[in-house]
């Protein structure tokens, strides 16, 4: 029996009611979401019928009340059913929801987190641009002051929710230059004129999510959704990917247990020369090396949710665990298509549906090579801090 990293009898609870309904009413639908890459609007109000739209945040705003390391354990339990769902959930949680958290004031919080964390509503996150990807700084979305307004022009690139939020919190350059202290952030809510939302990106995996370039043509909007101070939305952005960076490894780590359970039934019924796959030494290496990794990253995820909760700084260790569950989870649903052979590369089984989700997770809220970057220098820093 796993042990999940020394879960405490109330999260192993929660853990089996949100695995319950993952299983009995997402599972049956997981591969006709993926194949009509269409977007599961029964699903986000079935969670947030379930309490699951606003688990870390306070009940004052409608949350539920929990904490990190519960919402990292619904990620995990969704993703290992369904990778579209698990990313819909995240992007609203983390992305949608936590910049106004951390930098909101009490008149927009009071105005936006009631309908974002009872899930009557979806959030969506604007950084990403055609040409400032890795490169966030690189924002060219322009913000004027014109009075009691801002006026937007620009776009944003790979926009998770798009489409189907209520609200956007989207970063835009209010000072010349090039550099990250002039960028600010904004809300923005849907319908605004000018603010249009292009087709959906046709992508290789996670089909049930939306993703959709946005637009900003001469968009006003009051002074009063300036997100935290003028020229701080860059720092507004690094906080909130520290914890977005947790539930990305968990979808990843939920990716990776759906694809070592497959592998490992798979093996146990097709025979081959007579027995079992599962007893040549070729498979048991596989499947030992997936379960070893496997609980690894959980460690690390859930080390890194702890640490959130606790009010310690995650950057470092967040990227540690995006990083290593990521690319756990490119090995371990590789290695499940291999087990399978040519059924993996079938439709007809779901291994090939959690290897084509399990690599966004790579590349979403930061890049690998990204992370790498972020470890180093967050160790460097704490090297010098000792001299």
């Amino acid at each position: 029996m796993q042990r999940y990293a020394e879960l405490t009898e109330e999260h192993i609870m929660f853990r089996n009611v949100v695995r319950e309904f993952a299983e009995k009413e997402l599972a049956p639908r997981a591969a006709e979401i993926d194949r009509t890459d269409t977007f599961p609007g029964w699903a986000i109000e079935r969670m947030a019928a379930n309490g699951l739209m606003g688990i870390p945040y306070p009940e004052q705003y409608e949350g539920a009340g929990g904490d990190t390391l519960m919402y990292a354990i619904a990620v995990e339990e969704i993703s290992r059913v369904s990778g579209s769902v698990g990313l819909t959930l995240a992007a609203h949680v983390s992305l949608g929801i936590g910049p106004i958290i951390i930098s909101g004031n009490e008149a927009q919080k009071k105005k936006y987190l009631p309908d974002l964390c009872s899930g009557r509503a979806l959030g969506s996150f604007g950084l990403t641009e055609p040409g400032a990807g890795s490169d966030a700084g690189g924002t060219r979305t322009r913000a004027v002051r014109d009075g009691d307004h801002w006026v937007l022009n620009g776009g944003k690139h790979w926009i998770t929710n798009a489409g189907v939020a209520k609200t956007y919190v989207i970063t835009a350059r209010t000072a010349e230059g090039t550099d990250t202290h002039g960028i600010s952030a904004f809300i923005v809510e849907a319908g605004t004129p000018g603010f249009k939302i292009a087709p959906k990106e046709d992508k290789v995996g996670l089909r049930g999510s939306e993703t959709h370039p946005l637009f900003f043509e001469d968009v006003r909007i009051p002074a009063e959704n300036l997100l935290g101070k003028e020229g701080e939305g860059f720092k507004t952005f690094m906080k909130t990917l520290d914890g977005g960076r947790i539930s990305i490894g968990a979808m990843a780590l939920g990716l990776a247990q759906a694809a070592y359970d497959a592998a490992l039934d798979y093996a146990r019924q097709r025979e081959q020369f007579g027995r079992a796959i599962s007893t040549f030494q070729a498979v048991q290496f596989k499947l030992a090396d997936m379960a070893m990794e496997i609980e690894a990253a959980r460690h690390l995820i859930f080390s890194a949710a702890r640490m959130k909760d606790a009010g310690e700084k995650t950057t470092r260790y967040s990227a540690m665990a995006k990083l290593y569950a990521s690319e756990v989870s490119m090995r371990c649903t590789n290695a499940a298509i291999q087990i399978f052979g040519g059924n993996g590369y079938s439709r007809e089984y779901p291994v090939e549906r959690f290897w084509r989700d399990a690599k966004l997770t790579e590349i979403g809220e930061g890049t690998s090579e990204i992370q790498r970057l972020v470890i180093a220098r967050e160790a460097l820093r704490e090297a010098a801090s000792r001299e």
